[in-house]
């Protein structure tokens, strides 16, 4: 009996300190997880000014001209005020584009555009309802997370390689659904390589990102180029339409907010 009360003592001796130590280990990786996390944390652009010089081709004819973006996020939203003019046409679009921040990134409440010549539409994005709604249309979408309208999709992804770089890598392919005027679509852009951009900023290293385009598809094509020196903004924009024309935007100005 002495023998076999030894032992019971012996075994609770060393269940203490074993639980104390496993206490220690636990307290210790609090900070480790607290900092891992830290690093997934959404991390929007900082709120800028940003302009553009334009040159586009339009029915064969060249135009040049300005873009301006007031870019906003701080406590928890965000806010987009873009406005595009060409030499001779003078305002040839407006957009807006406002929300919240949450995990997924930026979570868009309304956009709104105008184009030449065109009254202006209204998409929402009725989170109490979690639809997507058009003013120019009756289509509906329903809201999962994540979604974009087409002038907030630009500062998501610039979002995303600021807050998980691993998801920019070269290569990657990167899906958001994408409301536009009337209706919602999955958007599938890839990660290109990094290039040099002649800018009026100078030359800026900037990585590539290109919507992704099937043979057949008549739709708009997007490349937008990223500078991680300046914050991840878009310092280069290029829509190319089915049947030619484009239009190409470049940073000539960063002002912060």
């Amino acid at each position: 009996m002495n023998i076999t009360f030894g032992k019971t003592m012996n075994q609770k001796a060393f269940s203490l300190p074993a639980l104390l130590l496993s206490s220690i280990l636990a307290v210790a990786a609090q900070p480790v997880l607290a900092q891992k996390t830290a690093k997934t944390a959404v991390n929007p652009p900082p709120s800028a000014d940003l302009g553009y010089t334009i040159q586009a081709v339009q029915h064969g004819l060249t135009l040049n001209g300005t873009a301006n973006v007031q870019w906003r996020a701080g406590d928890g939203r965000y806010s987009i005020a873009s406005e595009t003019r060409a030499s001779l046409l003078g305002k040839i679009l407006e957009a807006k584009s406002e929300g919240a921040i949450d995990a997924n990134g930026l979570a868009p409440q309304t956009a709104v555009e105008k184009r030449f010549r065109k009254g202006a539409t209204t998409t929402t994005f009725d989170r109490a309802a979690n639809t997507i709604r058009f003013d120019a249309s009756d289509e509906t979408f329903p809201i999962k997370g994540g979604e974009q309208d087409r002038n907030s999709v630009v500062w998501q992804l610039a979002t995303i390689a600021r807050s998980t770089p691993a998801r920019f890598k070269t290569g990657s392919t990167i899906s958001t659904v994408v409301a536009s005027q009337k209706n919602a679509s999955v958007w599938r852009f890839k990660v290109g390589k990094s290039e040099t951009l002649q800018t009026g900023l100078g030359s800026l290293k900037a990585t590539k990102v290109s919507k992704v385009i099937g043979d057949d598809d008549k739709d708009q094509k997007i490349e937008i180029w990223f500078a991680p020196g300046k914050n991840w903004y878009p310092v280069r924009v290029r829509f190319t339409e089915p049947e030619g024309d484009t239009i190409e935007q470049t940073i000539s100005s960063i002002a912060p907010r």
